[in-house]
Protein backbone atom coordinates (compact mmCIF):
# COMPACT_ATOMS: atom_id res chain seq x y z
CA UNK A 1 0.00 0.00 0.00
CA UNK A 2 1.30 3.49 -0.91
CA UNK A 3 2.80 5.99 1.87
CA UNK A 4 1.38 9.83 1.28
CA UNK A 5 2.79 12.45 3.30
CA UNK A 6 1.15 16.06 3.16
CA UNK A 7 3.15 19.14 2.91
CA UNK A 8 0.58 21.85 3.02
CA UNK A 9 0.12 22.58 -0.50
CA UNK A 10 2.32 19.59 -1.80
CA UNK A 11 1.97 15.97 -0.94
CA UNK A 12 4.38 13.04 -1.45
CA UNK A 13 3.94 9.50 -2.44
CA UNK A 14 5.70 6.17 -1.97
CA UNK A 15 4.65 2.97 -3.36
CA UNK A 16 5.68 -0.70 -2.86
CA UNK A 17 7.46 -2.31 -5.96
CA UNK A 18 4.99 -5.23 -6.03
CA UNK A 19 2.47 -2.20 -6.73
CA UNK A 20 1.71 -0.14 -10.04
CA UNK A 21 1.06 3.41 -9.89
CA UNK A 22 -0.74 5.43 -12.00
CA UNK A 23 -1.59 9.25 -11.44
CA UNK A 24 -3.69 11.16 -13.33
CA UNK A 25 -4.04 14.75 -13.89
CA UNK A 26 -6.91 16.87 -15.58
CA UNK A 27 -8.72 13.14 -17.07
CA UNK A 28 -4.85 12.06 -18.62
CA UNK A 29 -1.77 10.12 -17.01
CA UNK A 30 0.93 12.27 -16.12
CA UNK A 31 2.94 9.50 -14.66
CA UNK A 32 2.71 5.42 -14.03
CA UNK A 33 4.60 2.71 -13.21
CA UNK A 34 5.91 0.37 -10.02
CA UNK A 35 7.52 1.34 -7.04
CA UNK A 36 7.62 5.02 -8.12
CA UNK A 37 8.11 7.62 -5.89
CA UNK A 38 6.71 11.78 -6.50
CA UNK A 39 5.53 14.85 -5.34
CA UNK A 40 1.82 15.48 -6.52
CA UNK A 41 -0.60 18.81 -5.82
CA UNK A 42 -3.71 16.64 -4.06
CA UNK A 43 -5.81 19.20 -5.02
CA UNK A 44 -5.30 18.69 -8.89
CA UNK A 45 -4.07 15.14 -8.72
CA UNK A 46 -6.20 11.51 -9.00
CA UNK A 47 -3.84 8.54 -8.37
CA UNK A 48 -4.62 4.37 -8.66
CA UNK A 49 -2.46 1.81 -7.53
CA UNK A 50 -3.10 -1.82 -8.41
CA UNK A 51 -0.96 -5.09 -6.97
CA UNK A 52 1.13 -6.33 -9.15
CA UNK A 53 1.67 -9.83 -7.10
CA UNK A 54 -0.10 -13.44 -7.55
CA UNK A 55 -3.19 -13.26 -5.40
CA UNK A 56 -5.17 -16.31 -4.24
CA UNK A 57 -8.99 -16.83 -4.48
CA UNK A 58 -10.59 -19.13 -1.61
CA UNK A 59 -13.32 -21.62 -4.30
CA UNK A 60 -16.43 -22.77 -2.81
CA UNK A 61 -18.71 -24.19 -5.05
CA UNK A 62 -22.36 -26.39 -4.67
CA UNK A 63 -23.30 -28.01 -8.06
CA UNK A 64 -25.49 -31.01 -8.94
CA UNK A 65 -24.26 -33.94 -10.97
CA UNK A 66 -26.30 -35.70 -13.68
CA UNK A 67 -28.08 -37.70 -11.48
CA UNK A 68 -29.29 -34.40 -9.57
CA UNK A 69 -26.80 -35.69 -6.02
CA UNK A 70 -25.55 -32.57 -4.42
CA UNK A 71 -21.33 -32.26 -4.80
CA UNK A 72 -19.44 -29.58 -3.49
CA UNK A 73 -16.40 -28.13 -5.02
CA UNK A 74 -13.67 -26.76 -2.60
CA UNK A 75 -10.19 -25.53 -3.74
CA UNK A 76 -7.93 -21.78 -4.29
CA UNK A 77 -7.57 -20.15 -7.64
CA UNK A 78 -4.68 -17.92 -7.67
CA UNK A 79 -4.53 -15.04 -10.28
CA UNK A 80 -2.67 -12.03 -11.31
CA UNK A 81 -2.95 -7.92 -12.86
CA UNK A 82 -1.87 -8.62 -16.29
CA UNK A 83 -2.42 -5.24 -17.84
CA UNK A 84 -2.44 -2.90 -15.11
CA UNK A 85 -3.53 0.05 -17.19
CA UNK A 86 -6.42 -2.06 -18.85
CA UNK A 87 -7.58 -2.93 -15.69
CA UNK A 88 -7.42 0.67 -14.60
CA UNK A 89 -9.93 1.53 -16.96
CA UNK A 90 -12.22 -1.48 -16.39
CA UNK A 91 -12.09 -1.27 -12.50
CA UNK A 92 -11.56 1.61 -10.41
CA UNK A 93 -8.29 1.27 -7.82
CA UNK A 94 -8.16 5.06 -6.84
CA UNK A 95 -6.64 5.17 -3.43
CA UNK A 96 -7.69 7.85 -1.10
CA UNK A 97 -5.12 10.78 -1.02
CA UNK A 98 -4.94 10.99 2.36
CA UNK A 99 -4.21 7.90 4.16
CA UNK A 100 -3.63 5.69 0.73
CA UNK A 101 -6.67 3.51 1.27
CA UNK A 102 -8.26 2.15 -1.38
CA UNK A 103 -11.86 4.16 -1.98
CA UNK A 104 -14.32 1.31 -3.18
CA UNK A 105 -12.79 -2.39 -3.32
CA UNK A 106 -11.70 -3.21 -6.17
CA UNK A 107 -10.43 -6.32 -5.57
CA UNK A 108 -13.15 -8.10 -3.94
CA UNK A 109 -15.11 -7.24 -7.69
CA UNK A 110 -12.57 -9.06 -9.47
CA UNK A 111 -12.74 -12.09 -7.50
CA UNK A 112 -16.81 -11.48 -7.82
CA UNK A 113 -16.07 -11.56 -11.03
CA UNK A 114 -13.93 -14.74 -11.16
CA UNK A 115 -15.85 -16.42 -8.81
CA UNK A 116 -18.94 -16.41 -11.09
CA UNK A 117 -16.73 -17.37 -14.00
CA UNK A 118 -15.51 -20.56 -11.50
CA UNK A 119 -18.92 -21.33 -10.62
CA UNK A 120 -20.06 -21.65 -14.18
CA UNK A 121 -17.73 -24.26 -15.49
CA UNK A 122 -17.81 -26.28 -12.20
CA UNK A 123 -21.45 -26.37 -12.13
CA UNK A 124 -21.41 -27.40 -15.80
CA UNK A 125 -18.98 -29.99 -15.42
CA UNK A 126 -20.48 -31.38 -12.35
CA UNK A 127 -23.79 -31.95 -14.58
CA UNK A 128 -21.98 -33.77 -17.42
CA UNK A 129 -21.37 -37.13 -15.40
CA UNK A 130 -23.34 -38.68 -12.19
CA UNK A 131 -21.83 -38.49 -8.89
CA UNK A 132 -19.73 -42.02 -9.29
CA UNK A 133 -18.47 -40.92 -11.85
CA UNK A 134 -17.49 -37.82 -10.39
CA UNK A 135 -15.78 -39.27 -7.16
CA UNK A 136 -14.22 -42.02 -9.50
CA UNK A 137 -13.01 -39.62 -11.64
CA UNK A 138 -11.76 -37.08 -8.72
CA UNK A 139 -11.04 -33.78 -8.82
CA UNK A 140 -7.97 -33.44 -11.21
CA UNK A 141 -10.28 -33.63 -14.90
CA UNK A 142 -12.30 -30.47 -13.20
CA UNK A 143 -9.09 -28.51 -12.14
CA UNK A 144 -7.70 -28.90 -15.92
CA UNK A 145 -11.35 -27.80 -17.28
CA UNK A 146 -11.08 -24.58 -15.19
CA UNK A 147 -8.01 -23.96 -16.10
CA UNK A 148 -8.53 -24.11 -19.50
CA UNK A 149 -11.82 -22.19 -19.87
CA UNK A 150 -10.41 -19.32 -17.79
CA UNK A 151 -7.77 -19.27 -19.64
CA UNK A 152 -9.39 -18.43 -22.50
CA UNK A 153 -11.94 -16.37 -21.25
CA UNK A 154 -12.48 -13.50 -23.05
CA UNK A 155 -14.12 -11.00 -20.02
CA UNK A 156 -10.77 -11.81 -18.57
CA UNK A 157 -8.90 -10.85 -20.96
CA UNK A 158 -10.37 -7.59 -21.74
CA UNK A 159 -10.17 -6.53 -18.88
CA UNK A 160 -6.54 -7.65 -18.39
CA UNK A 161 -6.52 -10.16 -15.69
CA UNK A 162 -4.68 -13.64 -15.98
CA UNK A 163 -5.16 -17.06 -14.06
CA UNK A 164 -2.05 -18.60 -12.81
CA UNK A 165 -3.55 -22.09 -11.50
CA UNK A 166 -6.66 -24.12 -9.85
CA UNK A 167 -5.90 -25.97 -6.85
CA UNK A 168 -8.51 -28.19 -6.26
CA UNK A 169 -8.37 -30.43 -2.91
CA UNK A 170 -11.92 -31.79 -2.56
CA UNK A 171 -14.64 -33.38 -4.32
CA UNK A 172 -17.20 -34.34 -2.18
CA UNK A 173 -20.97 -34.94 -2.14
CA UNK A 174 -23.63 -34.46 0.52
CA UNK A 175 -22.89 -35.73 4.22
CA UNK A 176 -25.70 -38.00 3.36
CA UNK A 177 -25.23 -39.06 0.40
CA UNK A 178 -21.19 -39.68 1.69
CA UNK A 179 -22.16 -41.92 4.31
CA UNK A 180 -24.89 -43.56 1.67
CA UNK A 181 -22.05 -44.24 -0.91
CA UNK A 182 -19.27 -45.16 2.31
CA UNK A 183 -21.62 -47.78 3.37
CA UNK A 184 -21.21 -50.27 0.70
CA UNK A 185 -17.75 -49.61 0.65
CA UNK A 186 -17.44 -49.91 4.35
CA UNK A 187 -19.24 -53.15 4.57
CA UNK A 188 -16.96 -54.64 1.93
CA UNK A 189 -14.03 -53.86 4.08
CA UNK A 190 -15.97 -55.19 7.05
CA UNK A 191 -16.87 -58.56 5.16
CA UNK A 192 -12.65 -58.46 4.71
CA UNK A 193 -12.48 -57.93 7.73
CA UNK A 194 -15.06 -60.91 9.29
CA UNK A 195 -13.52 -63.06 6.36
CA UNK A 196 -10.04 -62.62 7.82
CA UNK A 197 -11.18 -63.09 11.28
CA UNK A 198 -12.90 -66.65 10.15
CA UNK A 199 -9.81 -66.85 8.20
CA UNK A 200 -7.86 -66.29 11.27
CA UNK A 201 -9.84 -68.81 13.46
CA UNK A 202 -9.99 -71.47 11.21
CA UNK A 203 -6.56 -71.17 10.44
CA UNK A 204 -6.17 -71.85 14.67
CA UNK A 205 -8.67 -74.34 14.31
CA UNK A 206 -6.64 -75.85 11.76
CA UNK A 207 -3.39 -76.01 13.49
CA UNK A 208 -5.24 -77.30 16.80
CA UNK A 209 -6.70 -79.51 14.93
CA UNK A 210 -3.21 -80.52 13.55
CA UNK A 211 -1.91 -80.69 17.17
CA UNK A 212 -4.28 -82.63 18.11
CA UNK A 213 -3.82 -85.06 15.32
CA UNK A 214 -0.64 -85.10 16.29
CA UNK A 215 -0.86 -85.82 20.11
CA UNK A 216 -3.57 -88.91 18.70
CA UNK A 217 -1.07 -89.97 16.00
CA UNK A 218 1.93 -90.17 19.14
CA UNK A 219 -0.41 -91.93 21.39
CA UNK A 220 -1.27 -94.41 18.40
CA UNK A 221 2.02 -95.03 18.08
CA UNK A 222 3.31 -95.62 21.82
CA UNK A 223 -0.14 -97.70 22.25
CA UNK A 224 1.60 -99.54 18.81
CA UNK A 225 4.85 -99.91 20.44
CA UNK A 226 3.90 -100.73 23.56
CA UNK A 227 1.63 -103.91 22.04
CA UNK A 228 5.14 -104.54 20.16
CA UNK A 229 6.75 -104.60 23.65
CA UNK A 230 4.29 -106.78 24.95
CA UNK A 231 4.20 -109.61 22.19
CA UNK A 232 7.87 -109.28 22.32
CA UNK A 233 7.98 -109.75 26.29
CA UNK A 234 6.01 -112.68 25.70
CA UNK A 235 7.78 -114.55 23.16
CA UNK A 236 10.52 -113.89 25.32
CA UNK A 237 8.72 -115.76 28.07
CA UNK A 238 7.12 -118.22 26.00
CA UNK A 239 11.24 -118.60 24.62
CA UNK A 240 12.51 -118.80 28.32
CA UNK A 241 10.00 -120.73 29.48
CA UNK A 242 10.26 -123.29 26.34
CA UNK A 243 14.09 -123.17 27.23
CA UNK A 244 13.49 -124.13 30.29
CA UNK A 245 11.17 -127.32 29.55
CA UNK A 246 13.57 -128.30 26.63
CA UNK A 247 16.46 -127.66 29.58
CA UNK A 248 14.10 -129.99 32.19
CA UNK A 249 13.07 -132.00 29.14
CA UNK A 250 17.08 -133.04 28.79
CA UNK A 251 17.59 -133.34 32.51
CA UNK A 252 14.43 -135.64 32.87
CA UNK A 253 15.77 -137.63 30.03
CA UNK A 254 18.74 -137.61 31.01
CA UNK A 255 17.83 -138.82 34.60
CA UNK A 256 15.42 -141.53 32.57
CA UNK A 257 18.51 -142.45 30.76
CA UNK A 258 20.48 -142.77 33.95
CA UNK A 259 17.41 -144.61 35.76
CA UNK A 260 17.29 -147.18 32.42
CA UNK A 261 21.14 -147.69 32.85
CA UNK A 262 20.91 -148.56 36.58
CA UNK A 263 17.70 -150.49 36.36
CA UNK A 264 19.09 -151.96 32.98
CA UNK A 265 22.19 -152.66 34.97
CA UNK A 266 20.47 -153.80 38.13
CA UNK A 267 18.01 -156.42 35.82
CA UNK A 268 21.26 -157.50 33.96
CA UNK A 269 22.73 -157.85 37.42
CA UNK A 270 19.69 -159.92 38.87
CA UNK A 271 19.50 -162.26 35.41
CA UNK A 272 23.15 -162.71 36.08
CA UNK A 273 22.62 -163.95 39.75
CA UNK A 274 19.65 -165.75 38.60
CA UNK A 275 21.64 -167.31 35.86
CA UNK A 276 24.03 -168.48 38.47
CA UNK A 277 21.03 -170.45 40.41
CA UNK A 278 19.46 -171.37 37.61
CA UNK A 279 21.60 -174.47 36.91
CA UNK A 280 22.41 -175.64 40.72
CA UNK A 281 20.72 -178.55 41.58
CA UNK A 282 17.49 -178.25 43.90
CA UNK A 283 19.21 -179.87 46.59
CA UNK A 284 22.19 -177.09 46.73
CA UNK A 285 19.68 -174.34 46.63
CA UNK A 286 18.17 -175.65 49.38
CA UNK A 287 20.50 -175.66 51.20
CA UNK A 288 21.61 -172.08 50.16
CA UNK A 289 18.24 -170.92 51.28
CA UNK A 290 18.92 -172.85 54.71
CA UNK A 291 22.12 -170.92 55.14
CA UNK A 292 20.30 -167.89 54.58
CA UNK A 293 17.88 -168.47 56.65
CA UNK A 294 20.20 -169.92 59.53
CA UNK A 295 21.40 -166.15 59.01
CA UNK A 296 18.13 -164.49 59.36
CA UNK A 297 16.81 -166.67 62.44
CA UNK A 298 16.91 -163.62 64.73
CA UNK A 299 14.15 -161.90 62.21
CA UNK A 300 11.89 -165.12 61.83
CA UNK A 301 9.20 -165.28 64.50
CA UNK A 302 6.96 -167.82 63.43
CA UNK A 303 8.19 -171.20 61.08
CA UNK A 304 6.06 -173.94 60.35
CA UNK A 305 6.84 -177.33 58.94
CA UNK A 306 4.33 -178.97 57.63
CA UNK A 307 4.66 -183.03 57.29
CA UNK A 308 4.36 -182.42 52.96
CA UNK A 309 7.25 -180.10 53.16
CA UNK A 310 9.26 -182.92 55.44
CA UNK A 311 9.02 -185.27 52.95
CA UNK A 312 9.72 -183.13 50.24
CA UNK A 313 12.93 -182.05 51.59
CA UNK A 314 13.63 -186.21 52.68
CA UNK A 315 13.08 -187.36 48.76
CA UNK A 316 15.23 -184.67 47.76
CA UNK A 317 18.23 -185.67 50.24
CA UNK A 318 16.90 -188.82 48.82
CA UNK A 319 17.40 -188.36 45.52
CA UNK A 320 13.86 -189.92 44.57
CA UNK A 321 12.24 -186.51 43.64
CA UNK A 322 13.43 -184.46 40.29
CA UNK A 323 12.50 -181.15 42.23
CA UNK A 324 11.26 -179.52 45.55
CA UNK A 325 7.57 -179.02 45.15
CA UNK A 326 6.56 -176.52 47.40
CA UNK A 327 8.82 -174.44 50.21
CA UNK A 328 6.87 -172.13 52.22
CA UNK A 329 9.89 -170.12 54.43
CA UNK A 330 8.82 -166.60 55.34
CA UNK A 331 11.54 -164.57 56.62
CA UNK A 332 11.64 -160.91 57.22
CA UNK A 333 12.15 -158.64 54.13
CA UNK A 334 15.47 -157.79 53.89
CA UNK A 335 17.17 -154.70 52.10
CA UNK A 336 18.60 -155.60 48.70
CA UNK A 337 18.42 -159.43 49.38
CA UNK A 338 18.89 -161.43 46.20
CA UNK A 339 18.71 -164.62 47.93
CA UNK A 340 15.30 -167.11 48.28
CA UNK A 341 12.23 -166.11 50.11
CA UNK A 342 10.64 -168.18 53.09
CA UNK A 343 6.82 -167.78 53.63
CA UNK A 344 6.17 -166.11 57.31
CA UNK A 345 4.38 -168.81 59.63
CA UNK A 346 2.85 -168.35 62.91
CA UNK A 347 4.99 -168.30 65.75
CA UNK A 348 4.74 -172.16 67.81
CA UNK A 349 6.97 -174.25 69.65
CA UNK A 350 6.78 -177.31 67.56
CA UNK A 351 9.88 -179.54 66.84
Amino acid sequence: MAQIRNFAFLAQLRSDASHFVIRYRKGSVRQSGKGLVFWFRPETASIAELPMDDREMTIFIKGRSADFQDVNVQGVLNWRIADPEKVAERIDFTISLANGQYIRDPIERIETRLAGLVNQATVQYLAEATVRELLDAGVEPLRQRLETALAGEPALNDIGLAIVAARLNNLAPSSELERALQTPTFEALQQKADEAVFERRALAVEKERAIEENTLNNKVELARREKLLITEEAENSKSRAMARAEAQQVEANAEAARIRTIETANAESETAHIAVYRDLAPGVLLGLAAREMAGKLDNIEHLNITPDILAAVMREFGGKVEGAQHVALTPQPQENDPGPTVPKTRRSRKT
